[in-house]
């Protein structure tokens, strides 16, 4: 089976992507690869940076069913999951689905709400099922988290669980422009809008690069080298833990993705080197004299992909 058709598609959703959103390249071969890989992906950075309309240019491409929650402190559960409600005409109550019931998701500002709203987003992104009074609903294949959140401002944000950072398989930082790209978009001012990008990809074509993932190769020799990097990072003593077997799997997940986007059905270790970062740097923990010595999950990466040997 030829599988070029996924970075055929990857290369047309950068084009379209790149009429309305300048620059962040790395961000955007993650968001395609999360989509691939059945993941979710978390993009943190500085307000204005166009966090929110990447997802949402994202999601305008793809003919999926769509919907964005703004978290604020006052967000309950069932403002997100649904909730059952008493129809008066008649006399029983019925089922009010919530946005989370979509095919893409945006969580935006999702460090906004407190920690129960934001834990009911954990049965549904790694079960794909919500539960409203005891009832169980199948979410809709495919489904995909993108959230966003500010790592700026302390006040009136609630820092993301680590149990809830887990269920991310990416987490992508996002920038500010260089000087050619801020000249660039001063230039567009405004450009073509978001609204008028028709959709390019359609259900069937998202299922089946999903399941292409299943027909990339993984050779003993880089499963060995993927936990021999897990491996090296884990027993780093500056981490208060090691990396999880969910961080593990993630990273074939996220390689093998990688590699369909560049026309391989294999995976090789420059795919493995391109997604480490954003698939563990939230899964990094460090000890608190780390962080007063500067370490950064970046630096704990860099030095155990050295110190590791790269298969031939």
């Amino acid at each position: 089976m030829d599988l070029t058709f996924v970075s055929d598609n990857w290369r047309r959703v950068y084009n379209h992507l790149n009429k309305v959103v300048v620059g962040m390249d790395e961000t955007k071969e993650e968001l395609f690869a999360a989509l691939v890989s059945t993941g979710h992906i978390l993009l943190e950075g500085p307000p204005g940076i166009a966090k929110t309309t990447l997802a949402k240019t994202f999601a305008n491409l793809l003919d999926l069913e769509f919907s964005r929650i703004q978290f604020t402190p006052d967000l309950l559960p069932a403002d997100i999951i649904g909730t059952k409600v008493y129809n008066q005409k008649t006399g029983e109550f019925e089922t009010r689905l919530g946005p989370i019931y979509s095919n893409i998701v945006l969580a935006d500002e999702i460090n906004r709400a407190s920690p129960k709203t934001q834990s009911a987003l954990l049965e549904a992104m790694q079960e794909r099922q919500v539960t409203i009074e005891g009832e169980l609903y199948k979410i809709p294949e495919p489904f995909m988290v993108i959230a966003t959140q500010n790592p700026i401002e302390i006040e009136g944000t609630y820092p993301l669980p680590i149990a809830q950072l887990d269920r991310f398989m990416f987490k992508s930082h996002v920038g500010y422009p260089n000087r050619d790209e801020y000249i660039e978009i001063l230039s567009i001012h405004g450009g073509i809008e978001k609204e008028s990008l028709k959709s390019i990809l359609n259900k069937d074509q998202v299922l089946s690069m999903r399941r292409a993932l299943d027909r990339v190769t993984v050779s003993k020799d880089m499963k060995n080298y993927v936990v021999d990097v897990i491996d090296t990072i884990s027993r780093d003593n500056r981490l208060e833990w090691g990396i999880s077997p969910r961080a593990a799997l993630h990273l074939i997940y996220a390689s093998k993705a990688y590699a369909l986007m560049n026309g391989r059905d294999y995976v090789a270790p420059e795919d493995v080197k391109r997604m480490v970062y954003p698939v563990l740097n939230h899964r990094i923990l460090l000890s608190t004299e780390a962080h007063f010595r500067g370490v950064t999950p970046k630096d704990i990466i860099e030095e155990s992909l050295r110190k590791v040997r790269v298969p031939i």
